[in-house]
């Protein structure tokens, strides 16, 4: 196969480099949560833990599709870097900054109207949504510093910066975890304690940010400078990012459809399917990583005009999405059951779960490729293709499946899922080979 003659490039280890710190703090990220659910679990009513469920649930809705900030920086920084265009790196980060803070300074200005929206969604008791209030409307305040973090994120991963990008989700989930014990069990704020030790983790991990930012550049050896971008520049980028958007609002959509359709056939479904997407969660921590490092590297070869380079760091990317993908399936065949058992003690939500565990098995390598591709795409900056590909992909890989296999019940669902992913991935190797084919990889 033409795919293992890059087993003999010299593209593996740098590629695995750039992958390995993105991979380590995409593991470091569901250990707050765990935190924070210990913290709050030891106080002496649910309706805390509920609705600091509820509370921070909402939050990680609305910064995890900011992550459009992140993905459209990586893109540009990383053309930017292959072309030694420092000017239009730093009129890139500018603007993306200067966007980040509109966004975040939109939602807290909305942040009255989504708490009444939230509380209209979920219906929650009184108790649990006087909890949700107390956390949503302080860590709010965080978002300034959240969004500037996913645009610095960015352009460090740019700029083949992955350890940066560690450093600073590492030293946020620790300072997070800090404060939780300091704030919660300490001082006794309960929730409260719970959304400040969140609110000064971000604000602190943007000034660390910051920090490796400048030094990153002086080792580069261009200087921090304000350089504003021009009309064709900003009309681009936000074009750019209003794309991911609403790419990423579609990818929410199939998810939150998944968990609430899934509440409608009873509790052990709902509980199984919540323990068996955290499957999916952990076959992300590698994939993500790779496709994180495909943006960095596929940009700097667009940006260096060397088509050749980019097709080959695609195929490289590729082989070890592979490898990564097989070895999950691997895992998940063999010691499935054993990952449920040790997410669940409840005897029913185990054999739940474990009847739909065939459909994790096989999941890894069929969503391979639209894990891989949306990393080539974000390189590319072809936002729009990406936008297409999840929109066709929902409407025809999932919830048309899920209408013709309905009465099948939460197996029309996995079945849903996995055909969405196939045909996310297909959509954009078919795309990806249009573009090759009308040698337009490098427009």
């Amino acid at each position: 196969m033409k795919l293992f003659h890059y087993l003999r490039t010299p593209y593996h280890i740098p590629l695995l480099t750039l992958a390995a710190p993105m991979i380590l703090s995409n593991i470091s990220v569901p250990l707050l949560g765990l935190v924070d659910t210990a913290v709050i679990g030891h106080l002496s009513h649910a309706h805390y833990l509920a609705g600091i469920a509820l509370g921070s649930g909402s939050i990680a809705l609305l910064f995890w599709l900011a992550s459009f900030l992140r993905m459209s920086t990586t893109g540009e920084i990383a053309q930017a870097f292959g072309e030694k265009n420092q000017t239009r790196a730093m009129q890139s980060l500018l603007a993306s900054v200067t966007l980040a803070l509109t966004f975040a300074l939109t939602l807290i200005a909305l942040s009255p109207l989504l708490l009444q929206l939230i509380e209209h969604l979920a219906n929650p008791t009184e108790q649990v949504m006087e909890q949700a209030h107390i956390y949503f409307a302080t860590r709010i305040y965080s978002a300034p510093a959240a969004m500037i973090n996913l645009v610095l994120l960015g352009f460090m991963l740019g700029l083949q910066y992955g350890k940066g990008p560690f450093y600073v989700v590492l030293f946020t989930n620790l300072v997070n975890i800090v404060l939780d014990l300091v704030f919660v069990l300490g001082f006794e704020w309960g929730v409260a304690g719970a959304a400040w030790a969140s609110v000064i983790a971000d604000y602190s991990a943007l000034l660390l940010a910051c920090v490796l930012t400048i030094k990153l550049l002086k080792r580069k050896g261009w200087q921090p400078a304000f350089i504003f971008p021009n009309r064709a520049q900003i009309t681009h980028l936000l074009s750019l990012n209003k794309d991911i958007f609403i790419r990423s609002l579609v990818l929410q959509l199939c998810f939150s459809f998944m968990t609430f359709y899934g509440a409608r056939l009873g509790d052990n479904i709902l509980a199984a399917n919540a323990v068996l997407l955290n499957f999916l969660m952990l076959v992300s921590f590698a994939l993500d990583g790779i496709a994180y490092a495909a943006e960095a590297k596929v940009g700097q070869a667009k940006g260096e005009g060397d088509v050749k380079k980019l097709k080959a760091w695609v195929n490289v990317s590729v082989f070890w999405g592979c490898v990564f993908a097989l070895l999950y399936c691997t895992i998940f065949a063999v010691f499935g059951k054993l990952i449920i058992s040790s997410l669940t003690s409840i005897p029913h939500v185990i054999d739940t779960a474990t009847s739909y565990l065939p459909w994790l098995v096989v999941l890894p390598i069929i969503a391979m490729s639209c894990f891989l591709f949306d990393g080539v795409f974000v390189g590319l900056t072809r936002a729009r293709e990406m936008r297409n590909s999840m929109i066709v992909s929902a409407v025809c890989g999932f919830f048309l499946p899920f209408l013709l296999m309905h009465e099948l019940g939460n197996h029309a669902l996995w079945l849903a899922m996995t055909c969405f992913m196939a045909l996310r991935g297909i959509t954009l190797i078919y795309r990806y080979r249009k573009l090759d084919a009308q040698q337009a990889l490098l427009k």
